[in-house]
């Protein structure tokens, strides 16, 4: 585990430790590059200039010069005027994010705020105080405005913490003490994409989570429909020269050496070759997994990068730009969805075939005394519901934009919902691969005495501590959640080899 937060360098491992709850703190040697940016606006206002956020008003509003006066009350309506959020919580695990990576940002010594308001930021977090945000509210430019202005309205003592109680005694229980903003330092915390980021990012873990599950479930399925592992031939991935479709092909190999099942139809089997969703699982999942990887890198220079507006440069001079337009985390929320949609409809295909009994094989449904029991026709169908809803929520966020702040802010990226409906996608990808791999461990029972794999024995296993086979129709809801769960907490690929997107 990463020892300490370092701005502007933190991989994405310790992203992904900070959300599990990790007390990382932040690299105290930023301080002296934090009291710098300080200091630069504080001479800007000495110096009586005027600056964007300084002591201007904000968007639309920026002509309008603010009195020296009034800056500290110019700051605080910011916070309170922003704080538009709508919409069920933030999750736990995502705000410890982005109270990290906003720390992180602000350290950099490019934002113009106070050492004492990071180190507030970072106390709430080792303390568990954390501010309740809305989820939505959001267009992902100038940065994500309402939401972080939720998290700064509780430095405040205003608002909410969680689970639902007023900020200000969450402050006080734990033996925090309200800030009082300086100039530009309000605009310095919500000013930024870090609400997008983490969410994204959650949803880039999640689908990792879920890739790998998939692998397994996918190889559980050629095994249990007699499938051909020629298809995973080094040889053939090589002459294509993809990396992620030669290392899914290389754990599919993996997962199938030794197998019985393959071994007892390798000669004499009349089919010449398996349907796509068995055959092409290094080709689709191969494409999936270079494609995350693109987007995990997106991410690991976003969560780490100053996106506030304005900035302070290194030789003190404060200047306007653009960082808070969060176009890089839309797209790359984009990517991940049609990952989950791609990868839950290539499950959902297999678990069709797997109760099929045209194309298995094996008794329909995989009943028992069939017609009397249903078996798990009705699972597919659940599976086939999650990965239509996963297939509409795909469609890409980032084309769309509207202008908002009487046309000042005129281009947006919608980064934050398209980042958001990660997390519900995600959980649906998860129920889809759990239902083929109950499906394909149900059908490994039909191939028996033959076995598969020791490794896809050890998952079958790992299945049946949950799961008890089924021998009658029984209320199927408990098994999907419990292989449900197994996807979601990585116990279904357990210690096996297997491609990483975050390494």
């Amino acid at each position: 585990m990463t020892a300490v937060l370092t701005p502007g360098a933190v991989p994405l491992g310790a992203w992904r430790d900070v959300m599990g709850g990790a007390a990382i703190p932040l690299d105290p040697s930023a301080h002296e590059a934090v009291d710098r940016s300080a200091a630069a606006v504080a001479r800007v206002i000495a110096a009586g200039e005027t600056v964007y956020g300084v002591n201007t008003g904000f968007g639309k509003l920026a002509s309008v010069r603010i009195g020296d006066g009034d800056l500290a009350t110019l700051q605080r309506n910011l916070i309170l005027s922003h704080a538009c959020g709508v919409g069920a919580p933030l999750p736990e695990a995502v705000v410890r994010l982005i109270l990290a990576m906003k720390a992180a940002s602000l350290a950099r010594g490019a934002s113009g705020v106070r050492w004492e308001v990071i180190a507030l930021i970072e106390a709430m977090r080792a303390k568990g105080v954390l501010p309740l945000i809305p989820a939505k509210g959001s267009v992902g430019a100038s940065g994500d405005l309402a939401p972080l202005a939720h998290m700064t309205a509780a430095m405040l003592g205003e608002g909410e913490a969680m689970p639902g109680v007023p900020a200000a005694d969450a402050l006080r229980a734990a033996g925090l003490a309200p800030v009082t903003l300086g100039p530009k330092e309000g605009l310095g915390l919500i000013n930024g994409t870090q609400v997008s980021t983490a969410i994204a990012l959650a949803g880039l873990f999640a689908a990792e989570r879920v890739f790998q599950a998939a692998l397994v479930a996918g190889a559980m399925t050629v095994d249990a429909l007699r499938g051909s592992d020629t298809p995973f031939d080094a040889r053939i991935h090589a002459l294509r020269g993809h990396s992620g479709q030669a290392e899914v092909a290389d754990a599919l190999r993996g997962l199938l050496a030794g197998s019985a099942i393959r071994e007892s139809h390798r000669h004499g089997d009349d089919r010449v070759q398996d349907p796509y969703s068995l055959r092409c699982q290094p080709q689709v999942m191969g494409a999936v997994l270079d494609m995350l990887r693109f987007v995990a890198r997106t991410l690991a220079i976003e969560a780490n990068a100053v996106t506030d507006n304005p900035l302070v440069l290194d030789d003190g001079s404060i200047v306007s730009g653009g960082n808070f337009h969060a176009e890089p985390v839309a797209f790359a929320a984009d990517q991940i969805a049609i990952a989950l949609a791609e990868i839950g409809s290539l499950s959902e295909r297999r678990t069709a075939l797997l109760v099929d009994p045209v194309m298995s094989g094996l008794p329909a449904f995989l009943a028992r005394n069939a017609g009397l029991n249903s078996g798990l026709m009705i699972a597919q169908v659940t599976a086939a519901a999650l990965t239509s809803e996963n297939k509409q929520r795909a469609m890409p966020a980032s084309v769309d934009s509207l202008p908002t702040s009487a046309n000042q802010e005129d281009h947006v990226s919608m980064a934050t919902h398209a980042a958001y409906r990660l997390l519900d996608m995600a959980a649906n990808a998860a129920s889809i691969i759990g239902i083929e791999a109950l499906v394909a461990a149900e059908a490994l029972e039909h191939r028996r005495p033959l076995t598969s794999s020791a490794p896809l024995e050890a998952v079958h296993a790992t299945i049946r501590t949950r799961i008890a086979p089924l021998v009658a129709d029984r209320f199927l809801a408990p098994d999907i959640a419990a292989a449900t769960g197994l996807v979601e907490g990585g116990a279904l690929v357990g210690g096996l080899r297997l491609p990483e997107v975050v390494s």
